[in-house]
């Protein structure tokens, strides 16, 4: 047997918030060492942050991850550990978006992204150069600061493998497993066992499901190790990206960190036996026959193994099922946890909801109420970062932090129901249960005179006076916003 521990992890990283992003990153590693794992894998750019957009374009944003990245190996971090690093890499007058690969305080290879998201909410193209050079890894020169504290002059740059003693092991980034003909198809002919994919992915309605039929995929009919790293939460964008970390295993999931959180560092490890894909492999004939006939990739030899004999204290991690939230769950998790991390970091201390008692007003009531249950849950659960900051944006004192989401509510939500002469008396009590339930506080308030007013100004203005049936609704909202 060779057994192989691995962990990769959830991180609620920020853009361009790099003295946290490291503190995460450095935490990750620690638990992931405490664990036992040799194998530590990142989100993608996990170091400046996904969500930089055009600040990915200064030279400062390369400068500071760089900075970043020798604060981590100039320490014991990449101790006996192979860690991957998500981070734009200037090379000649191209920038790309790397995973770089260190173990034991150097820089084992730089591997750019071959093929980048740029449809939908992705527009990696504006700020990325994907990687066409397939053939062969090149010289990369490390910055000059970085060369001499680390007495490393340059590194492999560009798509391979690492092979270690004992196995070999890749790295695949976000949208390439998504592409036609993905990197992992050729590397496992080239003996590849270890994938590492580390992700940006933002959440989506039923998304999950179609990222983990892909990595199913990748390794049921090849074999291999499919290990998926990815953020979680908002990064300061409108987007909220959904975590999900896993490993899958000769296509059985056996390891699956949450969905949605409101942790800032979340680990998935698991145990795994590398014989078990080499057997995987050698049942197949047809994976035996392309093998023999593979296209060549290019690799980077270590002196070190990563695996551990046969031990019988050591028991690997077994297939589990997989978990998926219900639609319900996912409309109102996704956009809770984002509407905490937008809470906790932009120095606001609550929300204001106009609450009319319709649709749309009721359903941003109800999922800020998700996110306060969300909070209170856990501060139960024993989460210091999310009661120092419930504590805070509460005003919580003497010792005191929330225990009961609607006392909670109370503190940092308020609602108001904007009422006036057209408005019935069905939606003003609708409004105001919906503000019992969630806890919120809630307050009813007259506009007429505020509507009568913007009347008069308009016929002043004008001399004309609005006749239209919609005119009061129109100036509510006027009023409103």
């Amino acid at each position: 047997m060779r057994l192989l521990k691995v962990a990769t992890c959830n991180l609620n990283n920020w853009a361009l918030d790099f003295d946290c992003n490291l503190k995460n990153i450095k935490e990750s590693i620690g638990r992931a060492k405490e664990a036992g794992a040799v194998i530590r894998l990142g989100p993608e750019l996990e170091i400046t942050g996904y969500g930089c957009e055009d600040h990915f374009l200064e030279l400062d944003t390369v400068t500071h991850a760089w900075e970043c990245l020798k604060d981590l190996l100039l320490g014991d971090w990449t101790d006996g550990i192979l860690c991957s690093f998500g981070m734009p890499v200037i090379k000649g007058s191209e920038r790309y978006n790397c995973q770089v690969l260190c173990l034991n305080r150097k820089i084992i290879m730089i591997r750019p992204k071959l093929w980048l998201a740029n449809d939908g909410n992705y527009r990696e193209l504006r700020w990325f150069t994907a990687w066409k050079q397939k053939d062969q890894l090149e010289d990369f020169q490390l910055p000059n600061e970085i060369s001499v504290a680390l007495k490393q002059k340059s590194v492999p740059f560009g798509y391979g493998f690492i092979q270690f003693l004992d196995t070999a092991v890749a790295a695949e980034i976000c949208e390439e497993l998504f592409t036609p003909i993905p990197p992992h198809a050729d590397l496992a002919l080239n003996g590849v066992e270890v994938f590492m994919n580390a992700s940006g992915s933002h959440h989506q309605l039923r998304k999950l499901d179609y990222r983990i039929r892909a990595f199913i995929s990748a390794t049921h009919s090849r074999g291999g190790v499919y290990m998926y790293s990815n953020h979680q939460g908002c990064d300061g964008g409108r987007l909220y990206f959904d975590g999900c970390s896993c490993v899958v295993v000769n296509g059985d999931m056996i390891a699956q960190g949450s969905q949605f959180s409101l942790k800032d560092v979340e680990i998935v490890v698991a145990q795994v036996d590398l014989d078990a894909v080499a057997g995987f492999r050698g049942s197949i004939s047809s994976f035996q026959e392309q093998a023999s006939c593979k296209t060549k990739i290019p690799s980077v030899a270590v002196p070190y193994n990563l695996c551990q004999p046969f031990n019988l204290k050591m028991s690997l991690s077994s297939p589990l099922k997989i978990n998926y939230h219900s639609p319900e769950e996912e409309i109102a998790f996704g956009p809770g946890c984002w509407l905490w991390d937008y809470l906790r970091r932009s120095g606001a201390s609550g929300f204001l909801l106009p609450l009319s008692g319709g649709a749309d007003s009721s359903s941003v009531a109800a999922i800020v109420g998700c996110m306060c249950q969300l909070v209170v849950k856990e501060i139960s659960n024993g989460d210091e970062q999310v009661k120092a900051d419930a504590i805070r944006i509460g005003h919580y004192a003497n010792g005191e932090f929330p225990t009961d989401s609607r006392e909670f509510a109370k503190r940092i939500f308020y609602t108001v129901f904007m009422g006036s002469e057209n408005s019935s008396q069905e939606t003003r009590m609708l409004a105001k249960k919906l503000a019992d339930e969630i806890g919120s506080w809630h307050l009813d308030v007259s506009i007429d005179t505020v509507v009568s007013a913007f009347l008069s100004l308009f016929q002043t203005l004008t001399g004309k006076r609005p006749c239209y049936k919609v005119a009061p609704t129109l100036m509510k909202a006027c009023v409103v916003i």
